[in-house]
């Protein structure tokens, strides 16, 4: 089911040593972990709402999602510390490698109109950041158990040292990155 954690181990690896000429094993940048979240600013009307994008969130990811809370009180948004807006996912090991298999080869070319993600989207460490408008896109979503369409943001995280190093480890890995 890995595919891309055996693609990693045997090809990714020696392109990279052979790009950038790490001298060292350890020095390759790989893919450390996924960071799933999904901002549900109407839960606080509503908490079933929430628990609607949790289901979902778990659906996708195949791991329990945790219900992430206001940190700070905003008097314009009517919104108190502490209050549920929102849920998350961090996958590691196995199930990131499967995620992000399905994610690349399955959901991001069920998009509508796709010409491909933004190759500008890293944040200057070696971490991609991805915007996906609707959960629909995942195989695992049944449509007609959808009460509303929601957006999630997933953070690819790598020990890579500069954005350069990531951008490529994450073509290896086929991200179809616009041109």
């Amino acid at each position: 089911m890995a595919r891309l954690k055996e693609l990693y181990n045997s090809d990714i690896k020696e392109a990279m040593k052979k790009k950038f000429g790490y001298k060292n094993v350890n020095e390759i940048p790989r893919l450390e972990k996924i960071v799933i979240n999904m901002g549900v600013g109407e839960a606080k009307e509503n908490s079933k709402i929430l628990d609607s994008a949790v289901r979902d969130l778990e659906v996708i990811t195949g791991q329990h999602a945790i219900i992430t809370k206001a940190k700070k009180s905003v008097a314009n948004f009517k919104l108190r510390e502490g209050q549920s807006i929102g849920c998350k996912v961090t996958l590691r090991g196995e199930r990131m490698y499967e995620f992000a298999d399905r994610l690349i080869n399955l959901a991001l070319p069920r998009v509508r109109d796709f010409r491909g993600v933004n190759p500008n989207a890293f944040d200057g460490r070696g971490n991609y950041a991805l915007g996906i408008r609707e959960q629909i896109i995942f195989p695992e979503i049944e449509f007609d158990k959808v009460d509303k369409v929601r957006g999630m943001d997933v953070i690819f995280v790598t020990t890579a040292k500069t954005d350069e190093e990531a951008r490529e480890l994450l073509t290896l890995f086929n991200m179809p990155f616009a041109k």
